[in-house]
């Protein structure tokens, strides 16, 4: 039995919401769990887009802003004029690491080393912040098309039982329970594909802000040893 076959099948049994609402208990709990994974993952895709796009826009700012400084202190003013930002974390951390070597306004940066330590932990941790919740879309990603390949055989399941029950093969027998399959089929597709393509996309926005961060801390590395606070 083939698709095209199935569909005339699909039609009588009517819309989806009714073809959803037929289904067995255990398709229904399937397809409830699809939701979830669907929900939060559009929820984390719409919070990370916002987060990500803000970053990049005032990245560009604080960069300018640091460049026309002469001094650390004169960006330490100006920054508080920045919200939340990776580039203000690394910032502020080098900062206070600067100004517990210094002491005196003035003074030579007594430690290099350590000052260079200090701003790749706090990279490290914007780096944690920034990857915070994107497994949960790796997760989905991996683990819904095997949700819906659960509720694809349970559906081909209850259809060789309409047969059997039946006792001959017709399409209103195994129609529904072929439908309620490839409901889950298309339900575990429609889940990953959007969580997979945001997972890689935000991946690879992580790296080019990771890239930013490391050029950001050798800039603030040099403009310390060269001018101190």
């Amino acid at each position: 039995m083939n698709l095209l076959a199935i569909l005339p099948s699909i039609a009588w049994q009517g819309t989806i919401g009714n073809l959803i609402a037929q289904t067995g208990v255990v398709a229904k709990i399937v397809l409830l769990l699809l939701l979830f994974f669907s929900v939060f993952s559009w929820a984390i895709i719409y919070s990370k887009w916002r987060r990500f796009k803000a970053i990049r826009a005032d990245a560009d700012r604080f960069v300018r802003a640091f460049h026309k400084t002469h001094r650390l202190a004169e960006m330490n003013v100006m920054s508080e004029n920045f919200g939340p930002h990776p580039l203000k974390a690394i910032f502020d951390a080098g900062y206070r690491e600067v100004s517990a070597q210094v002491g005196n306004p003035g003074g030579p940066v007594k430690n290099p080393t350590a000052l260079g330590r200090v701003l790749q932990v706090a990279a490290a941790q914007q780096l944690s912040l920034l990857e915070r919740r994107l497994s949960w879309l790796a997760t989905t990603g991996a683990v819904a098309p095997f949700i819906g390949l659960f509720g694809t055989v349970w559906g081909i399941m209850n259809a060789f039982l309409g047969l059997s029950s039946a006792g001959a093969a017709s399409l209103r027998a195994v129609g529904p329970g072929i439908a309620e399959a490839l409901v889950a089929t298309a339900a575990g597709l429609f889940v990953a594909i959007p969580a997979v393509i945001a997972y890689n996309q935000f991946l690879s926005s992580i790296r080019e802000f990771g890239n930013m961060m490391d050029g950001f801390s050798l800039e603030f590395l040099n403009a310390a040893e060269r001018n101190s606070i």
